[in-house]
């Protein structure tokens, strides 16, 4: 069953009181604790396709926004509930073909910028000659790692994370990364698979390593705070929940 989304104002009262725990004496936020030092991957090889030299991009358009995909059916949907306001800086992580940048481009306007952050150099490549296509502006692509971001410190207001986050080979390292990249009160928006035995499709269950309680553990382990799980019509498959970077 899904977690229903809080009234707006107990969803503020609960962010003012989660920011208030969360402030060390002086009035400094206090920072994401940090990642092990050795973090173990909790999946090995999970982006090697990714990382090869001859992906086929073409077939990755296909994959990631033809209409067998749930999240790029309804993606105006998705947009249309993260929460992106004029202005914002915005870190698509996981652009891959870049399914969503576009999309949140527009929505921050020309005051606004978007990361458009992949793991995959020829995504990358690809990102650059699609925004150039496109008239993409206000777009930056970042390479990030299998452990960092690459975002420097307080450069966003907000991390989008589709259907990549199962793609987290260290997740520690990556959430203190994102936490690090994230101005204070700056949100984090997860959309991932449902992973339930006897439900979920047997692709899933064997591709997604853990289901949404597992991952939600591991967010609020990073120092993020839950806000509410966002319901967007048409997604089955798929949930998004909204966490803030006290």
């Amino acid at each position: 069953m899904r977690q229903r989304s809080l009234p707006l104002p107990a969803l503020i009262a609960a962010s003012l009181a989660a920011s208030l725990a969360c402030t060390a004496p002086g009035g400094e936020p206090t920072p994401a604790p940090p990642p092990a030092l050795e973090e173990p991957s909790v999946k090995p090889g999970v982006n090697e396709n990714f990382l090869a030299e001859d992906l086929d991009v073409e077939e990755y358009i296909e994959r990631f926004e033809g209409e067998s995909r749930e999240v790029a059916v309804h993606k105006d949907g998705i947009v249309d509930r993260i929460g992106i306001a004029p202005g914002m800086a915005v870190a698509d992580i996981g652009a891959g073909t870049g399914l969503f940048t576009g999309l949140l481009a527009k929505e921050v306007g020309p005051e606004g910028r978007v990361f458009a952050v992949d793991i995959s150099p020829v995504f990358i490549d690809h990102l650059r000659e699609r925004s150039l296509e496109e008239g993409w502006s206000g777009v930056d692509m970042v390479l990030c790692t299998e452990k960092s971001a690459e975002l420097a410190a307080g450069s966003i207001d907000l991390a989008f994370v589709c259907d990549t986050y199962h793609h987290f080979e260290y997740p520690r390292s990556t959430l203190a990364s994102l936490f690090d990249a994230l101005k204070p009160g700056g949100a984090l928006v997860v959309l991932d698979f449902e992973r339930i035995p006897g439900v979920s499709r047997e692709w899933l269950l064997g591709h997604v390593r853990a289901d949404k309680q597992t991952f939600t553990a591991e967010i609020t382990a990073a120092g993020f705070v839950l806000l509410e799980e966002i319901e967007v019509p048409g997604l089955d498959e798929n949930y998004m929940l909204r966490f803030a970077r006290p």
